[in-house]
């Protein structure tokens, strides 16, 4: 999307490495990398709830501006499913149980936030409807997700 100036410094990650003072198992780092971004249940929750529904969405094959999961061209609207730990769900109260690694790991969920904002941003600027839903939320009220995505839909 080339290069764009921000209003504050992004949130600076620190690498992932030994080096750096970060040691990971190998159980893991297993567990780590079976860890999806896409193809979620809750993600397949929805998706099924709006075709259900009547709502005809497309998962985009190249990926749009911040990988939305559901985008419906047609009415400007784009839809994300969030990760409750990658995503910063309750994070004021959730960043103090982080027991290890709290310095990547506080860096890196708070530089997934400060990047869904500019996403949200960037959709709003062009026009569109940014809905997110916490996956835990898709999965304890998919009703009410549905009927949001509904309201939005002209």
């Amino acid at each position: 999307m080339g290069e764009k100036m921000y209003k504050r410094p992004k949130v600076a990650v620190p690498a992932f490495s030994e080096a750096n003072g970060f040691y990971t198992t190998k159980e893991r780092s297993f567990n780590m990398s079976q860890i999806r971004s896409k193809g979620t249940k809750p993600e397949k929750l929805i998706k099924k709830a709006l075709w259900d529904a009547g709502v005809r969405y497309k998962t985009p094959e190249k990926p749009l501006y911040g990988k939305p999961d559901i985008s419906i061209k047609k009415y400007k609207l784009v839809i994300f499913v969030d990760g409750s730990f990658w995503h910063g769900y309750d994070w004021k109260n959730r960043k103090h149980a982080i027991k290890t690694n709290k310095e990547f790991w506080i860096a890196k969920i708070e530089r997934n936030m400060e990047r869904d904002q500019e996403v949200n941003a960037y959709y709003q600027s062009k026009g569109w409807t940014v809905l997110r839903f916490w996956d835990l939320e898709v999965k304890e009220n998919l009703g009410i997700c549905v009927k949001a995505v509904l309201d939005s839909i002209p």
